[in-house]
């Protein structure tokens, strides 16, 4: 292997700031745990964790070359993943009192169905974009690593956010029954969405 230990651990610790950011994927495996506990929201923890596979296989494909060559592409990326962030806080908001729907497409019951809406929550996460496609190659020289390396890039990508998500789960899991009351989720929602439009409002300038 040409990187170090102590880079994956830096790179470890960056991938559990990125879980401790609020976002989609907080979301969605927060509306499952709550509709069906544990259960209902391992498969989502799941299936974002195989998604993560993804992104840092892109990036060093040749992804941050690309960034690094197309002037202001970066830029253009941090504001559109604020702008989403924004809008996501803006119209959880709008609809801070609304119950949490045990048959929508999100929530919808089955092993195969919360895979799915993990791998569609994901991919379309401009938090985990942003992450792997500007900050990995800070943590990194692409150009020089081997198959060794891009073994353990990915295993921790994998790994980090799985065991993340697979808490957060057993967590929701164990206090859902004291959090389904319209109140104290509409707090939850209303909570929600200020740290998801703090997130937007800090990104272009992180």
């Amino acid at each position: 292997m040409s990187i170090s230990g102590w880079e994956l651990l830096l790179y470890a610790g960056g991938l559990f700031g990125l879980f401790l950011t609020p976002g989609p994927v907080w979301l969605a495996l927060m509306a499952r745990a709550m509709s069906g506990g544990f259960h209902a929201a391992w498969p989502l923890a799941i299936g974002v964790a195989v998604g993560d596979i993804l992104w840092p296989l892109i990036a060093v494909a040749g992804m941050s070359w690309v960034v690094s060559e197309v002037a202001g592409l970066m830029e253009i990326l941090r504001w559109v993943a604020s702008g989403m962030f924004v809008l996501m806080g803006v119209l959880l908001l709008r609809h801070a009192d609304a119950q949490i729907e045990t048959n929508s497409a999100l929530t919808r019951p089955g092993v195969w169905a919360g895979f799915a809406a993990g791998i569609a929550v994901i991919l379309g996460n401009p938090k985990a974009i942003l992450f792997y496609m500007g900050v990995l190659p800070g943590f990194f020289d692409l150009n020089g690593i081997n198959w060794l390396d891009i073994a353990a890039i990915v295993t921790l990508s994998f790994m980090v956010p799985l065991v993340g998500n697979l808490c957060m789960a057993s967590v929701m899991h164990r206090v859902r029954w004291y959090i389904t009351s319209p109140r104290i989720l509409r707090r939850i929602n209303i909570v929600s969405a200020v740290l998801l439009i703090l997130v937007g409002v800090v990104i272009p300038f992180a």
